[in-house]
């Protein structure tokens, strides 16, 4: 649940510091689920009397509860610990181009209020963070939480991320957005929090990586194919952000020279030529020149452009051209991964964002591609598949950010 390393930057928003073996046992229990002290004791390679003492601490200062006994083993029953849902409270907002999941959450990570609402992004970081804000202060009243209560929000946003300042560097599909001062924004409403923000990928990682397919897998990458196109990546089980923080931004890899312009400016990207708005973008012109009926159809019925998910909606009645652009923009990607495969050895890779939902012929094409342009030894265990909770994949990843950054490790 915790992490024991964090950035200079967020110390100053964490509510609660406590020692490492602190942190150990907090990261055990969110692990393992609910233990005995002599659980605790064994799977750390701590004494028993060492564990009594955090435990004891940790009880006192109600992070943690006793719920029961464990089974009997023969002796006394030992008493099984688990956490206190309601020692904190946290809030996970997931903004993507189009759209913002928020959620909140109790100390367990139970979601006990949510809303989804559509946006813009090009309306800018004031409109945008100020409607959150408001949708946020609705979610706690109705589940009669005080904004006091909440001591982490997580963020999540579609683009490249200082992590350590918290805010958005040159993001090409946000405009208006970089170096604005998201934290500062959010803290002004809930100065008591820890404020955390990152790129949409890594927060989809994390979810994934938590709830999802990536639960029990140390090494996977996340790829979310919608407006544009990102990857998270996580190594040993932590979501590796590089140097700089845009390890992952693999949608401005090019893969055609005299390709389309892409919002970065360059040509070729894999983002202009297989992300959603790309497959909208050639479905489109298809529609207009005639040359598929089905697709047609969708504009006389009064849209201006046709969805990827209405490009599904027309291969899964057989249309060529939808299975085609369908086809290529798969096998595109794929490309792309093959040479992450080849460079990382993933045991999983796992396909989110809207795209994913245009249908198994999509990720079809991913999978050869891949096994075709990759080495037999890099694929001899992967798995490729659609993220299982690819509704709520990003807003779990936030509310785990938030999580995540409840405490923070005091210095030896």
């Amino acid at each position: 649940m915790v992490t024991p390393h964090f950035e200079q930057a967020q110390l100053e928003y964490a509510r609660y510091a406590v020692s490492p073996h602190f942190l150990q046992v907090i990261q055990t229990l969110h692990k393992t689920g609910q233990l005995s002290r002599t659980d605790l004791a064994n799977e750390l390679g701590y004494s028993r009397a060492l564990v009594s003492g955090i435990v004891k601490d940790l009880l006192a200062h109600n992070v943690i509860r006793e719920i029961g006994d464990a089974a009997s083993t023969g002796g006394r029953r030992a008493r099984l610990l688990d956490f206190n849902s309601a020692f904190a409270y946290v809030v996970g907002v997931d903004i993507g181009a189009t759209s913002v999941d928020i959620g909140v959450a109790n100390f367990r990570g139970e979601i006990v209020e949510r809303h989804h609402d559509a946006i813009d992004v090009f309306d800018g970081p004031e409109p945008i963070l100020t409607h959150v804000v408001r949708l946020i202060q609705q979610l706690l009243a109705k589940a009669k939480i005080a904004p006091g209560d909440v001591d982490a929000l997580g963020i999540g946003v579609p683009g490249p991320v200082d992590f350590e300042k918290g805010v958005l560097i040159a993001p090409p599909i946000m405009p208006g957005w970089e170096n604005y001062p998201i934290r500062q924004f959010l803290r002004k409403t809930f100065p008591q929090a820890a404020v955390v923000v990152d790129n949409d990928v890594n927060v989809m990682a994390l979810g994934e990586m938590r709830y999802g397919s990536g639960t029990a897998v140390d090494n996977f990458i996340f790829v979310k194919v919608g407006t544009g196109i990102g990857a998270g990546i996580v190594v040993a089980r932590t979501i590796y952000r590089g140097s700089d923080g845009c390890a992952g931004d693999i949608g401005h890899i090019m893969v055609m020279r005299d390709g389309p312009v892409c919002h970065c400016g360059n040509i070729g990207c894999i983002e202009a030529m297989a992300s959603g708005m790309a497959i909208a973008q050639r479905a489109t012109e298809a529609a207009r020149n005639n040359t598929s009926a089905i697709l047609a159809s969708y504009l006389t019925a009064g849209s201006a452009q046709i969805t990827a998910k209405e490009v599904g909606l027309a291969a899964q009645q057989g249309d060529r051209v939808a299975l085609d652009i369908i086809k290529s923009s798969g096998s595109l990607l794929g490309d792309v991964l093959a040479g992450l495969v080849n460079f990382f050895n993933p045991r999983m890779i796992i396909i989110g964002g809207g795209v994913s939902k245009i249908g198994n012929q999509y990720l079809a094409s991913i999978r050869r591609a891949i096994l075709k342009r990759s080495l037999s030894l890099s694929t001899r265990h992967l798995q490729i598949n659609y993220s299982p909770i690819v509704d709520e994949v990003g807003l779990r990843g936030a509310l785990e950010l938030a999580r995540d950054h409840l405490f923070v490790e005091v210095a030896k």
